[in-house]
């Protein structure tokens, strides 16, 4: 399996099959879906917090942190509690996905938004 040849629905199915596997569906509500995702986000924020950008970024060249970070990043959780979530809510997320991204594209268009960490409503 690569990024390159498996498709959202691909794994949005190992997703279902792995949680329906164990009987798990009745505890995958939205908001107890939403709830896990932060947490799990949270155990990445840990990793972080406190570190300055370049002594992080040094950090992460090396190991133990690198493995460390490497194991949180691919925590199956949060992939895993995603695509339970837009199971549960019903919906498509590549759809949400792209008009997201056209959203995003007129609030920050290039020509204003180029190397800039700006908000939107600050690029004037």
């Amino acid at each position: 399996m690569s990024d390159e040849n498996v498709t959202i629905s691909m794994l949005k199915q190992r997703a279902l099959r792995f949680r329906d596997a164990r009987r798990w569906r009745q505890f995958h509500n939205p908001k107890d879906l939403v709830l896990a995702l932060v947490a799990e986000a949270g155990e990445l924020c840990e990793l972080v917090l406190w570190k300055d950008p370049a002594q992080l970024e040094a950090e992460l060249r090396e190991e133990p942190a690198r493995g460390r970070f490497a194991d949180e990043i691919a925590d199956v959780q949060n992939l895993l509690l995603l695509l339970l979530l837009v199971d549960a809510i019903g919906l498509d997320l590549s759809e949400a996905f792209a008009r997201k991204l056209e959203a995003n594209a007129a609030k920050y268009p290039v020509e204003k938004a180029s190397g800039s960490a700006r908000k939107y409503t600050e690029l004037g």
